[in-house]
């Protein structure tokens, strides 16, 4: 009689694997892999991970590739023989120290509310938002320690908005049209105003909002926030270019070095009174725009001038 299938929770996968001492760019390769699909060391040459479809694929994959080299691999299943084992193997794949780090930075995070840049703090918490995600993607067996980072994580975005647009905050404000996740399209060519804006965007707005850049004739994305050209959600008006627009619409207005910026970016576009950093910026912006070899690159180049601009004029709040 043929035995039964141990039950799901004590199944295993080991991969046994050797490969040559004289292949250390195979040996890096083997141990990314194994990385990235979340294994564990049990010893040099043996590598642990919860039986599923996902792992068996990735590993018989690694396997296959280690064959390739010159080396051999094996992928077996296995079971812990006792419920102590089975929990000194789960205890292999606790990611509490991971999450508490994180918990950590967070909590670190909001000492700088109302004094830091909350631009700055938002980009900061986008990491940790990636970070938090990559650790729950190899969290085979979670833990109350992820509800919390989620938690913490949702309460800090949460108040960086609030530093961001403070007007969304107050009670009794009409519910915003929806900026995050967004596609924002501009037409060419990208000058002063309009890689100004898509600075804006990226930095206070949505670290990872999607820019696209549209030519002649080109159609507009369904859905796409436009921006600096007639007739779009954001646009130049009598007496302001787009950048200003945006600083008023989306509550920015206040902050004291995005105006100032607002103020360069008004002379390079349109002239008025004269702004002394206006040279300056206007030769960086030619610059960047001759050795860029795309509107992705030029985008990239003239956020570093911007950066600076801000960093510069940037003071923290009086209380």
């Amino acid at each position: 009689m043929n035995q039964a299938p141990p039950p799901a929770e004590t199944r295993w996968l080991a991969l046994v694997a050797n490969l040559p001492v004289d292949d250390p760019a195979g040996r890096m390769r083997m141990l990314r892999t194994l990385e990235s699909l979340g294994a564990a060391v049990m010893r040099e040459g043996v590598y642990l991970l919860p039986d599923s479809p996902a792992s068996r694929q990735g590993l018989e994959h690694l396997a296959e590739y280690i064959a390739k080299s010159t080396g051999s691999a094996q992928v077996l299943q296995v079971a812990a023989g006792s419920e102590v084992q089975q929990r000194q193997l789960r205890k292999l794949f606790d990611r509490s120290a991971r999450y508490e780090e994180l918990i950590k930075i967070i909590k670190s995070l909001r000492l700088g509310f109302g004094v830091s840049d909350p631009g700055a703090i938002s980009r900061v918490l986008q990491k940790q938002r990636r970070e938090f995600e990559t650790i729950s993607a190899l969290d085979f067996f979670p833990a109350e320690v992820r509800e919390r980072a989620r938690a913490a994580l949702a309460d800090g975005e949460a108040e960086v908005k609030k530093l961001l647009f403070p007007a969304q905050a107050q009670p009794g404000a009409r519910p915003a049209e929806p900026l995050l996740g967004r596609t924002w399209a501009t037409r060419r060519p990208l000058w002063a105003d309009r890689l100004a804006c898509a600075w804006l965007i990226r930095r206070f707005v949505d670290p990872e909002a999607a820019l696209a850049w549209l030519g002649k004739g080109q159609e507009f994305p369904r859905q796409a926030i436009g921006f600096a050209f007639d007739g779009a959600r954001f646009a130049n008006s009598a007496e302001h270019v787009t950048f200003e627009e945006m600083l008023a619409q989306l509550d920015l207005a206040k902050n004291p070095a995005l105006a100032r910026i607002g103020s360069i970016v008004h002379f390079l576009e349109v002239g008025g009174a004269p702004v002394p950093e206006a040279a300056g910026v206007q030769t960086l912006l030619q610059g960047a725009t001759r050795r860029s070899s795309s509107d992705d690159e030029l985008l990239r180049e003239a956020e570093k001038t911007f950066d600076l601009l801000y960093e510069a004029y940037y003071e923290a709040p009086k209380k």
